[in-house]
């Protein structure tokens, strides 16, 4: 098989499930639209409404270290930024967080459900058009499943790629050949990208994506098995164009 997108996600709100997209159009140093929009901060995060900017993670509440965020369901309407939160295929909280009212119905949720987690109230944050990402630049995430693949063996049982919560899951390319793409541009469908880092994991990776529960030790595995604790790429939006599961994808020097 010639090396192809599997599949496109977003995370309108950080630590939060992926939505599927069938295809979506890049623009030059933009994120997807709506990836990572939102986030649900600690009460003590310095967060200043007026003129929101970046923070690092653990400001947020986030799959690392509330584990139990995977085992939520959750569904965004674009059109008015509406999230809904569901367990077990029920609804259990629903607000629209470009409203006041909306963010205090979804903050109310969090503060029961992860009530042993935050430092202080949660607050629902925007960013617009930026992302609170885990680094700064505007990068899509991007994860080999030919590398999952590998991992799988190492690890005894299969690996869901969700644990690395990607943008874009690719195959059809050799285990950790993105490994070698850092500086490299690559074709996707219509757009180009430019490999810009290797993405070093964190313990989100061992949640398992619908439980909620830590039931692998991914970064051990990958020290185990590898000699580090990478898996995956950073890339940033070099060419605008949309891009579809399915597309082919070439790699320039």
């Amino acid at each position: 098989m010639s090396a192809q997108v599997t599949s496109i996600s977003r995370y309108p709100v950080k630590g939060l499930s992926p939505e599927a997209l069938d295809a979506v159009d890049l623009q030059v140093d933009r994120l997807i639209p709506f990836d990572r929009r939102f986030a649900i901060a600690h009460g003590s995060a310095p967060v200043n409404p007026a003129a929101p900017d970046w923070l690092p993670k653990a400001h947020f509440l986030q799959v690392m270290s509330v584990p139990k965020l995977a085992a939520l369901e959750t569904a965004f309407d674009d059109a008015t930024a509406t999230l809904e939160i569901r367990r077990g295929g029920r609804q259990i909280a629903r607000g629209e967080l470009t409203s006041r009212t909306g963010c205090t119905v979804i903050e109310q949720f969090f503060a029961a459900y992860a009530k042993n987690d935050l430092r202080g109230a949660p607050k629902i944050v925007d960013l617009g058009e930026r992302g609170y990402t885990d680094l700064e630049p505007p990068y899509l995430s991007i994860i080999n499943l030919g590398s999952v693949r590998d991992l799988a063996r190492v690890v005894g049982k299969p690996v869901d790629p969700l644990r690395f919560r990607a943008n874009l899951l690719i195959d059809g390319v050799e285990p950790w050949a993105e490994m070698g793409w850092v500086g490299k541009t690559l074709t996707i469908g219509a757009a180009q990208v430019t490999v810009e880092e290797i993405n070093t994991r964190c313990a989100a990776t061992h949640a398992n994506p619908e439980t909620g529960q830590r039931d692998l030790a991914i970064l051990n595995d990958l020290q185990r098995g590898f000699g580090h604790t990478d898996c995956g790429v950073y890339a940033r939006v070099s060419g605008a164009g949309r891009v579809a599961v399915g597309d082919p994808i070439t790699v320039a020097g």
